[in-house]
């Protein structure tokens, strides 16, 4: 290596950072081998289990997958033989979600706490679906794979639950490669098994984990719907924008002292020393993809009588509905997950006829009602998602060219095909099912592997009887489509 490279890599944030977890993750070797580490599973004790992720940001999706993991795995390890932790950002926002489970604060700078708090469990979970890729925040892989790492270092259950994995940039490869190669990866999708695979890293297949969340009524849905505005039959349209192009976010030492001394680069900053991408490219994209999505939905709503509303997601995509509302001829109510928790928020959604969306779980979640949905997506995950239920045709790409005509036409089949989609997303949606059930049997398959004394429960070796308790509504599409 050069000398100008390793000046750069000496202050490249990302690089000291992943310097810093790999430091602490051999710090955990050393001392296991002078046994000075002595929490380990034994006979009679229940397994403890850190789900390593990033819920406490109200990003819905987020927390509804995280929410089914623990209820599958709550069912499948046995809740007398469970003890559960999950670290979250922000304890406020997670209060009332994850019943049974201990909350622990995740500090902006983790590596130091990932050191302490790891090795008081006998196993790690990393439970973010963006698990592996370098898209959002090479920080947060660096987070879950530091995690797994440190289970590895200790010779403990280290398993990626419900992965995704894509583009990294080679210090986050070679991070990943290093740390997680004794984990098992269960991955969401097979492209993402296909990255991880040439990596070394064991895998297995399945699926996301929100399918089976139960949401709140539809009535109450319905009825925040109404309180708005809806009169109770217009069909619904739904739009669930982002700011596509203002990741990934990275620590900016410079900008935080400067935002600090005299209020430069506050539109930017994310939290603590991290910022988002900001450059004119960026937001001359922003500026079209909004653009594109209001003249599709402007002319959606020219030809049929219906309800358009707008959803954000997560809290920050509060940012690109305000954006879009003007940009819109009629009136679209806002509804964000700052204010309706995920049981809400996912009742609101299934009360839709239509979806435009550039959120994954935004989708996932409509699914079970059967929502005709399509996607304007800025990676692989909503792309993977319509390839597998076999609607190529219902997916954009955030930057292509001519997304405006691109936009008004996916709409138009949405509207034309609506019946005929509903069904595909009927069919697919137990397939999706029995991915998940899947999981819950090479979960048991891993802990018993790394623990052999530990108490399997006596489940029939079936995809069904390895997921949780289920709606109605999931209910009826296993039995008409399964």
């Amino acid at each position: 290596m050069g000398i100008l490279s390793r000046i750069k890599n000496a202050f490249d944030p990302d690089r000291v950072l992943q310097e810093i977890m790999g430091g602490f993750i051999e710090a955990v070797a050393v001392e296991r081998a002078l046994d000075l580490r002595q929490n380990t599973w034994a006979p009679g004790k229940p397994l403890k289990l850190l789900f390593a992720g990033y819920v406490g940001t109200r990003n819905t999706g987020a927390d509804v997958r995280v929410e089914e993991m623990i209820r599958q795995i709550r069912h499948v390890v046995g809740d007398d033989d469970l003890e559960a932790t999950i670290m979250t950002v922000d304890p406020e926002l997670t209060a009332g979600y994850f019943r049974t489970v201990r909350q622990v604060e995740l500090p902006v700078v983790f590596p130091k706490f990932l050191h302490d708090e790891c090795p008081k469990h006998h196993g790690v979970i990393a439970c973010e679906g963006s698990m592996f890729k370098s898209k959002f925040a090479s920080a947060l892989s660096v987070m879950m794979a530091g995690a797994l790492g440190i289970a590895n270092a200790e010779g403990k259950l280290s398993v990626g639950y419900g992965a995704e994995a894509g583009n990294m940039t080679p210090a986050l490869r070679d991070f990943v490669k290093k740390h997680c190669k004794n984990s098992l990866v269960i991955c969401r999708n097979e492209p993402s098994r296909d990255v991880l695979g040439v990596m070394g890293i064991r895998t297995t297949g399945g699926a996301d984990t929100a399918w089976t969340f139960e949401p709140a009524p539809l009535s109450v849905g319905a009825e925040h719907l109404r309180k708005a505005g809806w009169d109770g039959k217009k069909p619904v349209l739904v739009v669930c924008p982002i700011n596509p192009f203002w990741w990934p976010v990275k620590p900016d030492l410079a900008k935080a002292a400067a935002m600090r001394l005299v209020g430069q680069y506050r539109d930017e900053h994310y939290q603590s020393v991290y910022f988002h991408h900001s450059s004119q490219a960026a937001t001359d994209k922003y500026e079209n993809y909004l653009d594109a999505i209001a003249k599709g939905v402007n002319h959606f709503a020219s030809k049929r009588d219906c309800f358009p509303i707008l959803v954000a997601m997560e809290q920050l995509d509060k940012y690109a509905c305000e954006d879009l509302a003007p940009r819109l001829d009629m009136g679209a109510p806002m509804f964000t997950s700052d204010k309706y928790d995920m049981f809400n928020m996912v009742s609101i959604l299934r009360n839709c006829a239509w979806m435009l969306s550039s959120r994954f779980h935004a989708v996932v979640t409509s699914m079970p009602g059967q929502v005709a949905s399509a996607g304007i997506t800025m990676d692989e995950r909503i792309r993977n998602l319509m390839n597998d239920r076999g609607h190529p045709h219902l997916f954009l790409e955030v930057d292509e060219a001519d997304l405006a005509d691109k936009v008004v036409n996916v709409l138009e089949v949405l509207a034309r095909d609506s019946e005929q989609i509903r069904e595909d997303i009927g069919r697919a949606v137990p397939k999706q099912l029995a991915l998940m059930g899947g999981m819950g049997i090479d979960f048991m398959d891993e802990v018993v592997r790394v623990y052999p004394e530990f108490p399997r429960r006596e489940l029939p070796r079936t995809w069904q009887a390895h997921l949780p308790a289920m709606e109605p509504v999931l209910m009826r599409l296993l039995e008409r489509y399964g």
